[in-house]
């Protein structure tokens, strides 16, 4: 399970705050990029198709999904990325309803 919480209070950026009992990943994404999330099933890995939506330590992230996991890659582009990792693909649902509930 993945805790998501979005902080900000000026409506146009915010952090995206990921974290479960062992690690937390904060990611930087106008609300708008984060609506776009809705289309992660078409942003499939297999077929090298990736959502650039937000920044993390400076880097651009890249949302994709692979079977029923949503991956997050973080690194200068969706190929030679610097870290990645795999979430529950509801996990991003959860992002898209918390970023419309505040467009």
């Amino acid at each position: 399970m993945v805790d998501v919480t979005l902080v900000g209070s000026d409506g146009s950026v915010v952090l995206v705050k990921l974290q479960t009992d062992t690690w937390e990943l904060n990611i930087r994404a106008p609300v708008a990029d984060l609506a776009r999330l809705r289309d992660i099933r078409q942003a499939d890995w297999d077929s090298r198709r990736s959502l650039a939506v937000g920044t993390c330590a400076g880097s651009p992230v890249f949302w994709t999904v692979s079977d029923d996991q949503a991956a997050i890659l973080i690194g200068r582009d969706d190929e030679t990325w610097d870290m990645g990792i795999s979430l529950p693909i509801g996990t991003v649902d959860e992002i898209v309803r918390l970023a419309s509930e505040r467009m």
